[in-house]
């Protein structure tokens, strides 16, 4: 069997290098090409030791692929993305540029007209467990963000089953390399180490993505998302708070959450509160619905690791299912523990 030839546009983020990490392995493609501005000219194992294996330089252009990642900044991604599925490439794009379905909603949450709308009907949201049959067929997959597959995740089977108010509450705790890799006075040790904030008060930009996403599965969604920055690398706890329609046993809270997700290779309802440190360097999403007696409000805990299936290896997930390969490949190894 031939291997797939891939590319990764922008190795040189945490977003590329996780790809390429992930891509090494991979039973059944190949990573021929990759690119980035800051480091072009330069072999991949000099500028990342760890990626040695891979025998690539750095180049400022794509070479011959037949389906590409792109791990460009948003607003930067789609003027990249969109010559690439005309000449009818598949494309992977890990940024926000193709996530919302409404154009509109780019100028107040992103900041930029988006220069490609009709390619937003086209885009398939990656969600494998919401959408796996049209992610499947299509050639322009919107990998999730982070935050938002967290959330997601959390309240899928709630939201779809139709079983809590329209009122919800999203908390996340996320790690530095959320931010990506560029310099700024928040991500510097000194700054960050021992401390924790919260930000984005006004509306985080993955707020529209949880909306959209929920609405889809029915009702009309409050979603309040409050991100909270801790001293971690990697990783995302996310806790979500709702309130039933009527009193919900915890033991059958569990039971739904078990079948909606008894097919899923990569999220797992456990029965314990799970860690960051659970789903490190992995591409699981940990699942722990729970029932405060008090209040009998839900509450809905998600882990995983914002790296991998918060980015990186969702993609990887994504791919698979892209090109009729077995979901799972690439992507078996446990998590990273301690």
């Amino acid at each position: 069997m031939n291997k797939t030839r891939v590319g990764i546009i922008n190795v040189t983020g945490y977003v590329g290098m996780e790809l390429a990490r992930y891509l090494q392995q991979h039973p059944h493609v190949e990573l021929v090409s990759v690119t980035g501005r800051s480091a072009a000219g330069k072999r991949l194992g000099d500028v990342f030791p760890h990626l040695a294996g891979l025998d690539l330089t750095i180049q400022t252009e794509l070479g011959d692929v037949e389906l590409a990642f792109s791990a460009m900044p948003h607003k930067e991604s789609a003027a990249v993305v969109a010559p690439l599925v005309e000449r009818g490439l598949k494309v992977i794009d890990l940024s926000a540029d193709f996530r919302l379905k409404d154009a509109g909603q780019y100028p107040a949450w992103y900041g930029f007209a988006h220069p490609q709308p009709p390619l937003l009907a086209d885009a398939v949201y990656g969600l494998p467990e919401l959408h796996r049959r049209q992610i499947a067929a299509t050639s322009l997959l919107a990998n999730p963000g982070c935050f938002p597959t967290g959330a997601i995740l959390a309240l899928a089977p709630l939201v779809k089953a139709g079983l809590i108010s329209d009122d919800i509450i999203v908390d996340s705790k996320t790690g530095v390399s959320g931010a990506g890799r560029g310099l700024t006075l928040g991500s510097h040790y000194a700054e960050a180490n021992e401390d924790t904030t919260a930000y984005a008060l006004e509306g985080h930009r993955h707020l529209p993505e949880i909306v959209q996403e929920l609405t889809a599965l029915g009702g009309e969604p409050r979603v309040t998302f409050v991100p909270h920055l801790v001293p971690m690398a990697r990783g995302i706890l996310t806790t979500c708070y709702a309130t039933p329609k009527e009193t919900t046993g915890r033991e059958g809270l569990r039971q739904l959450y078990r079948d909606f997700y008894k097919n899923e290779p990569f999220v797992r309802v456990v029965t314990a509160p799970p860690h960051t440190k659970h789903t490190w360097g992995s591409n699981l999403c940990l699942v722990y619905p729970t029932v405060d007696a008090r209040t009998d409000r839900l509450v809905i805990i998600s882990c995983l690791d914002n790296l991998g299936k918060g980015a990186a290896g969702q993609a990887v997930q994504n791919m698979n299912l892209m090109l009729g390969l077995l979901e799972t490949a690439g992507l078996e190894a446990p998590a990273v523990y301690p």
